[in-house]
């Protein structure tokens, strides 16, 4: 944990080393690195699968010239009903589960994006760039409003239904990732249309001000497991879904994960194989299996060719705890540690502040506002 001294020393130095000032610059800049997640419940194990522990491995790969920026979204949770107290709950929560993942505030900058108001700044300024007909062309927002209404379809979902906030929310993720200058957002395929449109409003915003602020942010395409509810094969494993015995979540207990494996959906067929067409059930425990142990899928099925249902999902049992007793137990101790937590949050968003405060400076320049 942090002394108050040598916490006042990390923030005169970042500020002093990162805040100087310059001249606009268009010279080529190291790799920057920035993904988010929202604090909208304890992370599943797609969660895991999907993202963090990427996150992990990306700063563990890192350079020393990489700068690796990891956010909790707020701002971007209240696009849906919200219960203030959960989601304020929820906000340390995720802090507690992104140090207990091995995320490091020595190695990467861990902040709420609600800390940093350069965030929603910039948004406002995209916001009068944008066209309108951009927006329109976006998939997301409808899927997302389907989602958090259950609806089997998103040719359900009424759009007088849809809020400002969720049409619009696209300009903000840009702002998130313009705002840092970011070269690199490790997203998944359900992204991708995000980040086109974060590059096009980059180039938009460089071709009105004749001025290359903003590099195209790439997208960084790291190994991903999609991991499909438990119970609904055909969807993804998600926290919004009723049924709580359709996802594993970090926090679960042994007892708690061995009753959701035993009641996952399987299929009639003897024999193991992997099919996630005709057999999508087994598949699914047979992906769970195979991301816990790291091993391609089709191995694991193999070894579980002759075997029975009940011995696979043995085995699923004993690998998805293997895999998530350490952040579980590392998340009990930490979440305890109010003040630390707050610490490494006030540490993060000075960081964020003052690296975003220089493109700020910048835009304000280039717009006229400065």
């Amino acid at each position: 944990m942090f002394c108050a001294t040598r916490s006042s020393a990390l923030r005169r130095r970042v500020f002093l080393n990162v805040t100087k000032p310059r001249n606009i610059s268009n010279a080529p800049r190291k790799r920057v690195i920035l993904s988010g997640i929202q604090p909208t419940g304890v992370p599943h194990l797609g969660n895991y699968f999907g993202a963090l522990s990427n996150w992990v491995k990306l700063q563990r790969e890192a350079s020393a010239d990489d700068e690796l920026l990891f956010t909790i979204v707020g701002w971007h949770a209240l696009t849906l009903p919200q219960d203030p107290k959960v989601l304020a709950t929820a906000r340390t929560d995720m802090l507690a589960f992104l140090l207990a993942i091995g995320l490091s505030p020595q190695k990467s900058i861990i902040f709420h994006q609600d800390h940093n108001p350069c965030h929603t700044e910039l948004a406002w300024i995209l916001n009068c760039l944008t066209p309108f007909g951009k927006l329109k062309r976006m998939t997301t927002w409808k899927a997302r409003l389907a989602d958090s209404r259950n609806a089997n379809d998103e040719s359900e979902v009424d759009e007088s239904l849809l809020n400002a906030g969720l049409f619009t929310y696209p300009i903000l993720q840009a702002a998130d990732i313009l705002v840092y200058r970011a070269t690199h957002v490790p997203v998944g395929d359900d992204q991708t249309q995000h980040l086109e449109l974060s590059r096009d409003i980059a180039q938009i915003f460089n071709q009105t001000f004749k001025n290359r602020l903003f590099p195209l942010p790439q997208q960084l395409n790291t190994p991903t497991k999609r991991i499909l509810s438990l119970k609904d094969p055909s969807s993804k494993m998600s926290k919004s879904a009723p049924d709580t015995q359709s996802r594993i979540l970090l926090t679960d207990t042994p007892a708690q994960i061995r009753a959701k494996i035993r009641g996952a959906v399987t299929d009639s067929i003897q024999g193991i194989t992997y099919d996630p067409v005709a057999r999508p059930g087994t598949a699914n425990l047979l992906a769970i299996l195979a991301a816990c142990t790291n091993e391609d899928v089709t191995a694991v099925a193999e070894r579980y060719r002759d075997k029975r249902h009940g011995d696979l999902k043995a085995g699923v049992v004993d690998a998805v705890e293997g895999v998530v007793r350490g952040p579980r137990e590392e998340f009990e101790r930490i979440r305890k540690e109010e003040g630390y937590l707050a610490l490494v949050a006030t540490e993060g968003a000075e960081k964020a502040r003052a690296l975003a405060e220089v493109t700020m400076r910048d835009v304000r320049k280039l717009v006229g506002l400065a």
